[in-house]
């Protein structure tokens, strides 16, 4: 059930009551105005793009897409909020960052200036701007491989792409860095695009659907040979593979690589059981709180890390979470702050305070690990991570 009703109990933040509005407006009756409406703008305001509703409505209604395209045409022309272009274009901004990212860290937490960061970004005063790391994963993987440090495996390994998303890139190295070890301990030749690339994931937010489909037409171009060679890729943020599972092969239909490379996309868990069956996961005596990002609940299931947490002996609890209400810039916005942490407060956050300290909290989503690191006392493991501890704890 959309998290947004399960907190204002309106209808017309429910699937069914936007749906309806749309409905009106496509037929154009009771809704004059069209893609310029208001009404319809308000209703879809709350949406948290979290394609709850594909999973659990009868019909798949995907209210993300319908927002996307609403939002295209209401802003055609004209100038967006702030935060479209602060949020919308992080991959560009991260990017820069990765210059100086000692300077672009000062500025968005040094007491003075984050105030006026926050400012310029419509970020609710109660969030923290996440710091940007001292190194990129992808300049840690490229200097790796200048100095020929080899994974287990020789030339003849069966190779895999792991996609170097914005979020595990330029914020969290640390996770990709662990799907490296885990991949290379599967017995796989690991490669990651030099080009700089982006699915586009946080421009659908706001409707900027002409650069999210050239950035996904570069990807295409930039991993050409790879896709019809037939090469898998794992994508460790949730969000960023539904992009490859459902946006891709909507805007390329008729592509024949957009189709091969949704097939050939996985995220770790999944990939691990389809095409490293062999591979003796490591034990793991702990317990642990896993929550699923809500593309990861939605699109792909979390049947692969339930079977993976039970072959590596962790006691684990799959509650029934929802949404953690960050959704990735949606719980940073002023505006939906407090919608954002009454959809946390649900279950989520309450749970994960109450876990017991030495209890594994897990979720693969950057905007999840965030809300919890930004709302709890906790800080929550990719399941790459979850892995590499158990390999470690096995040497």
């Amino acid at each position: 059930m959309c998290p947004s009703y399960m907190v204002t109990l309106e209808e017309k933040h429910s699937t069914r009551g936007r749906a309806r509005l749309l409905g009106e407006m496509i037929r154009g009756e009771t809704i004059a105005d069209g893609w310029k409406s208001e009404e319809v703008k308000e209703a879809l305001d709350l949406c948290l793009a979290c394609k709850g509703c594909k999973g659990e409505c009868p019909v798949q209604v995907d209210m993300a897409v319908y927002k996307a395209e609403f939002l295209s045409h209401y802003y055609e022309g004209h100038l967006r909020p702030r935060t479209a272009y602060a949020m919308g274009h992080i991959h560009r901004w991260a990017r820069l960052a990765s210059l100086l990212p000692g300077i672009a860290n000062f500025f968005t937490h040094a007491p003075l200036f984050q105030n006026l960061a926050k400012l310029i970004a419509d970020v609710h005063p109660d969030r923290v701007i996440p710091k940007f790391a001292p190194h990129t994963f992808k300049q840690w993987f490229h200097k790796r491989a200048a100095n020929h440090v080899q994974s287990d495996g020789d030339s003849n390994s069966p190779s895999v792409i792991l996609w170097p998303d914005t979020f595990n890139n330029h914020f969290h190295p640390e996770t990709a860095q662990a799907a490296v070890e885990v991949l290379e301990a599967a017995g796989f030749r690991v490669q990651v695009p030099t080009k700089d690339l982006c699915c586009g994931r946080p421009l659908y937010d706001w409707g900027m659907l002409d650069e999210a489909r050239s950035l996904l037409r570069r990807a295409l171009d930039t991993l050409n040979e790879t896709i019809r060679n037939g090469v898998p890729m794992v994508v460790l943020e949730p969000s960023c593979a539904s992009v490859f599972h459902e946006e891709l092969p909507n805007f390329f239909p008729n592509d024949a690589n957009a189709k091969r490379l949704k097939e050939q996309t996985f995220l770790l868990a999944d990939f691990l059981a389809a095409k490293a069956a062999y591979f003796q996961l490591p034990k793991l005596d702990r317990k642990a709180f896993v929550h699923g990002h809500c593309h990861h609940k939605s699109i792909f299931k979390m049947d692969a890390e339930e079977a993976a947490l039970k072959k590596m002996g962790v006691e684990y609890q799959i509650p029934d979470t929802g949404c953690c209400g960050m959704a990735g810039a949606f719980g940073f916005e002023k505006d939906h702050y407090e919608i954002a942490m009454k959809c946390g407060e649900r279950v989520l956050l309450p749970a994960v305070r109450e876990a017991a300290k030495n209890t594994l909290i897990i979720t693969d989503g950057f905007s999840c690990r965030e809300q919890i690191a930004q709302s709890t006392d906790r800080q929550a493991l990719h399941f790459a991570e979850v892995i590499q501890m158990a390999l470690h704890e096995r040497t």
